[in-house]
């Protein structure tokens, strides 16, 4: 079965269909739904949602977007909801230069605090990067001690040779539906990440894959997702292989 990685079911326009998608899994091919946070109330969200259903799990965290925003009541609550089991990661915290809707010295600021909180967790961390590869690296790169149970690139957007500098520090690196795009040009990259850091995401309700492209995403279609990368790979399992991966990232059982 396959595991999505990265979904937003605590998003207004999945939230409200949250029991469906849950009950549907079995049929859906889906063993494991990790919702992820991005501010304190999507974090409560997605935490009560793992709490709420069995095979949902969370993360909790501020995403750099909201990075000018982060208190350290944010941190503390971060914190106490960490400590239960359901909760497997800390994220998405990272850099986000696209849209630098926090400036920059503060996206750091916060990206290298919430590092350090995962690490007290024992938690692995998801990492929101967009238009900052040179930036990450070096702060992953000056933060050895503070990556000690992984990190994950979610929706990785980065190029084959990023790929391979970013191995070199153990990390993860999930794929979307933009591999399902015509022009994205993602096989190289796929290509370039080792097969034991392969895992699979939605990120819905967005980033949506073909044919369902400019519609509401799913965790449902992650397995077009897995198909794709599947015709890419023929020697491989690609679902057993992702979801090997992603049970030994978040400990999931």
């Amino acid at each position: 079965m396959l595991i999505d990685t990265h979904a937003h079911i605590n998003d207004e326009r999945l939230l409200p269909h949250a029991e469906s998608i849950a009950l549907s899994m079995p049929q859906d091919n889906l063993s494991h739904i990790i919702n992820v946070g991005y501010d304190r109330e999507s974090s409560e969200t997605a935490f009560t949602l793992a709490a709420r259903y069995g095979k949902m799990f969370a993360a909790v965290g501020i995403h750099p977007h909201d990075a000018k925003s982060a208190t350290q009541d944010d941190y503390d609550r971060f914190c106490a909801m960490a400590k239960d089991p359901k909760v497997v990661a800390y994220g998405e915290i990272g850099l986000d230069y696209y849209y630098d809707l926090s400036d920059r010295a503060t996206q750091k600021k916060v990206f290298c605090e919430q590092l350090e909180l995962a690490q007290g967790l024992k938690k692995p961390v998801i990492i929101h990067l967009r238009d900052a590869y040179s930036d990450m690296l070096s702060l992953l790169k000056n933060n050895p001690t503070k990556l000690e149970y992984g990190f994950i690139l979610h929706c990785y957007s980065g190029s084959a040779e990023m790929v391979r500098e970013f191995a070199k520090l153990e990390a993860y690196f999930s794929f979307g539906g933009a591999v399902t795009f015509k022009n994205a040009n993602k096989e190289p990259v796929v290509r370039a990440v080792p097969k034991e850091k392969l895992m699979l995401e939605t990120d819905c309700p967005y980033m949506t894959p073909v044919p369902y492209r400019g519609k509401d995403n799913y965790p449902k279609y992650i397995s077009l997702v897995s198909d794709k990368i599947q015709q890419w790979f023929p020697d491989r399992d690609i679902p057993q292989l992702t979801s090997g991966n992603a049970r030994r990232f978040f400990k999931l059982v």
